[in-house]
């Protein structure tokens, strides 16, 4: 396993910073409409991040964690007139993945995007996001209006259906991140499946393959939990599986319906602990940072990241021995 990052360049002196604090491997996408992101465009795309060093390892499919009203692709989300044809233009997005040496993909089947209530202050003052059930709107309805449980489990297996076989021929890994955070059933109108444990194995089962797996997010785990100290051995289960596909190492203050982000050394998570159950059950991919407290300053987001780039790299570095 290795140091990663998905914190979007403002331009090419980000890259050169990445290269500086140690990451060699990123995930990020191209500019311009993802329906031209064709083999050239991939590989173009592809050999300028090799320019400052660093491995282009993985892009975002156009299935963001955003509402399902700034879907790109909401016939996917919704059984939509389109599906079939929204399902055809990522398939071939998979294989001009592989064309342009791009091993892996990561997407979201989101219907609600990241609810969330008013920021918190943590450490010296940092803005933190955060999750109170009691200050949520309980009531509103959602953006995709009322959708079944077993509706939902049907889309997705149908997704799965369609793009799995694909990603198997190409040799690209599948990386679907789970629903933070999670909440009660119903909410908004929808469950979200995949913001518990079970949800998660159950996802994970569906189309078995080795290329499909999680974006697997330590703190949106431990959104699901009210006990926290089983990040570890959750982690050891799916990683023992081979079903992650990709790591967010993110810490949270709080469990279940009620938790503050953090900084990775900051948090309730056991993160050292973590890191232990990735090597032992012999994960092999990018550990990167996800998100992170708003700091003081300029390039707020930038050093938060250079923070926690040092702290997985620590990590790192100690488990190699």
């Amino acid at each position: 396993m290795y140091l990663g990052t998905q914190l979007p360049a403002r331009n090419d002196d980000d890259y050169r910073v990445m290269k500086q604090l140690g990451v060699d491997n990123i995930c990020a996408d191209p500019d311009g409409d993802w329906r031209s992101w064709d083999g050239a465009h991939l590989s173009r795309f592809r050999e300028k991040i090799e320019g400052f060093g660093l491995k282009l390892d993985m892009l975002q499919l156009p299935l963001a964690s955003v509402p399902v009203g700034r879907a790109q692709c909401p016939d996917i989300l919704l059984a939509g007139p389109d599906r079939d044809q929204q399902i055809d233009l990522i398939c071939q997005l998979i294989e001009n993945c592989a064309a342009a040496g791009i091993p892996s993909v990561k997407y979201n089947f989101n219907y609600i995007g990241i609810p969330r209530s008013p920021m918190e202050k943590g450490r010296g003052g940092a803005m933190a996001e955060a999750f109170r059930w009691d200050l949520m709107d309980q009531e509103e309805a959602g953006p995709a209006g009322v959708i079944s449980e077993d509706e939902i489990w049907d889309r997705i297996d149908y997704f799965l259906g369609r793009v799995v076989p694909v990603a198997e021929r190409s040799n690209i890994r599948l990386a679907c991140h789970p629903h933070d955070p999670a909440t009660p059933p119903g909410y908004k109108g929808v469950t979200r499946v995949l913001g518990s444990v079970e949800g998660m194995k159950k996802f994970v089962s569906l189309h078995e393959s080795p290329i499909h797996g999680m974006n697997f997010c330590i703190g949106t785990l431990g959104e699901m939990l009210e006990d926290v100290s089983q990040v570890p051995e959750i982690t050891r289960w799916f990683g023992a599986r081979g079903k992650i596909m990709n790591v967010h190492f993110r810490n949270i203050a709080g469990g279940l319906y009620s938790f503050r982000e953090t900084m990775p050394d900051d948090g309730d998570i056991d993160m050292p602990a973590v890191m232990d159950a990735l090597r032992d059950t012999g994960y092999k991919y990018m550990v990167m940072p996800d998100h992170a407290p708003t700091l003081s300053g300029e390039n707020e987001r930038g050093v938060a990241f250079a923070f926690c780039y040092g702290y997985i790299a620590a990590l790192l570095q100690e488990r190699r021995g």
